[in-house]
This record gives C-alpha cells, structure tokens and sequence, in this order.
C-alpha cells in the first residue's frame, strides 16, 4: 500500500470537500491515508500569505465556487453563520482523540469536518465543541501543553515539507515503496484528480513532466512599503 498523508485544517471549506470526496478518487489504489491537523494560520504566517478569506472580492468569489463545487459533487454542504473562526479547539480536540503521537482516524474527523460544514452551527458555541467533546471522548487534554506543542510541531513539519495551504495530500514512502510520486505533495481539492492520476501511473507524471513543468524565476514585484 502507498501511504498517504492529508494535511488539513477544519477551518477550511476546500478540506471539507477534499475530505468527503477523498475515498471516491481513490478508489482502486491500493493506499493508505494519515490524517494530519495543522494550523492553517501558521502556514499562512510562514510564507507570508493572506487567506482567502482577507481578500473581500476574492473571499466572494470563494464562497460562490464551494458552493457550486459542493453542489455538482453532492457533497453536503450548510457553511457556519460566520467565516473564519477560531480553529484551535478542534484542531486540538482531534489530536487529543488520538494517542500520544498518534494521528486521528478519518471516522473523528468526520465527526468534526460534519459539525463545522453540514449543520450551520455557529463554530464559537460552546455547546458544539462540548458535543464534539463527547462524541470524541479524547484520550489526552485538549488544552493540555503536549496537544499544544504536537500541533506546533505538526505545523512546522508541514512547513518543512513545503506544505503551504490545506488541504494538501503528500505521497510518502520511499521510491521502493511509492514510485516516482514519493514524496510528491498535490495541493487543493482540485488536485485530488492529479493525485488519483499519479497513483494510477499517469505517464506525465511519472516522466519529466513533473520537473519540467516550472519555467525559471523571472521578475521579482517589490515589495509596498
């Protein structure tokens, strides 16, 4: 089995819809998927991006294509009353469902992804993070300083590895095990089908066209003062 990891943050709602549609573009590939929470502020931070959402008429046009993706996918879809939010106590919340050192199976992410984008719950509410709480019954402290540090740590791994928004799937594996896709990183839910293609031995992807694809650095924008 090719492993593979999915970094994600619950706060976006393209990881929502990767997320739902993940065992449909893999079916037939002999894998297995690691799900890693990160925090998507942080990858921001690093690489000096806005998000979306902190652009107006881009966050508009964000909301209009999930929508429509939601829709021609059949992907439930009922968005929060208010976009962003605070994502810390779910990340934390499904590190904590986990082991030590463990990563949170897919069925309590789901529990946690439904909540945030099926329901139209308000994600500030304490009462849903207390019913997540509930149905995750985590093994560690969510606010304890090992949930904490595992996020940083999660969140730098992924920097590290050159991750830098959510959702992004990464082949690992080493080229014995993966091919020439190891270690490969398909950013978005619209690179989910370059993934799948990848898997199935996609001809450009296995060749040169992955290395060729990126022309030279040419003018550099300063920077605005």
């Amino acid at each position: 089995m090719t492993p593979l990891r999915f970094w994600f943050d619950p706060i976006s709602p393209y990881a929502w819809l990767a997320f739902h549609r993940l065992p449909q573009l893999l079916a037939g590939c002999s894998v297995v998927v690691e799900y890693q929470p990160v925090l998507f502020a942080g990858l921001l931070r690093y690489w000096g991006q806005l998000g979306p959402a902190e652009i107006a008429p881009k966050r508009d046009w964000t909301w209009r294509q999930i929508a429509w993706l939601a829709q021609r996918d059949g992907v439930p879809f009922v968005p929060p009353g208010q976009h962003p939010f605070n994502p810390l106590p779910f990340l934390r919340l499904l590190l904590a469902s986990a082991p030590a050192g463990r990563t949170p199976s897919r069925q309590r992410c789901a529990l946690v992804m439904q909540a945030l984008w099926t329901t139209g719950r308000a994600p500030d509410d304490a009462a849903l993070l207390a019913d997540l709480t509930a149905q995750l019954a985590p093994q560690q402290d969510p606010e304890g300083e090992p949930v904490k540090q595992a996020l940083r740590d999660a969140t730098d791994a992924a920097i590290a590895r050159g991750v830098f928004g959510v959702p992004t799937l990464e082949v690992l594996g080493t080229p014995a095990e993966a091919g020439p896709q190891a270690g490969r990183l398909f950013w978005g839910q619209d690179g989910l089908e370059m993934l799948a293609a990848a898997l199935h031995g996609d001809p450009w992807l296995a060749g040169d066209g992955w290395h060729g694809a990126t022309p030279a650095a040419g003018v550099q924008r300063s920077k605005i003062a």
